[in-house]
């Protein structure tokens, strides 16, 4: 399972969830039951801020920002990779999730 960041999606994290390269936070992703992806019927895919970051699954830097999934989660992300961008034009879904599979399963 592969995690990209857009650099558009990192600005947005950084202006709008108060992360930055000088503080301890972080951005989590995580599969929450209700709603539905490109991939998953009755699952929604879910973020917090996280001032403790811990058991990584996947985890990828950007501009000294965490983003990351927990280990426990992985099983959401199982046989994808995800990119997460923003596109300021898609209110009010401006955060956009692209799934591409992977040789996983």
């Amino acid at each position: 399972m592969k995690l990209q960041i857009t650099d558009a999606a990192a600005k947005w994290f950084e202006d709008e969830m108060n992360v930055s390269a000088d503080q301890s936070a972080a951005i989590r992703f995580y599969g929450k039951l209700y709603g539905r992806t490109k991939v998953h019927h009755g699952f929604s895919i879910a973020l917090a801020r996280e001032l403790n970051p811990h058991n990584f699954g996947v985890k990828v830097v950007k501009d000294g920002v965490t983003f990351y999934i927990e280990k426990d989660d992985l099983w959401f992300f199982a046989g994808y990779d995800l990119v997460v961008d923003y596109d300021s034009e898609k209110d009010p879904e401006n955060v956009q999730y692209e799934w591409t599979e992977n040789d996983e399963l």
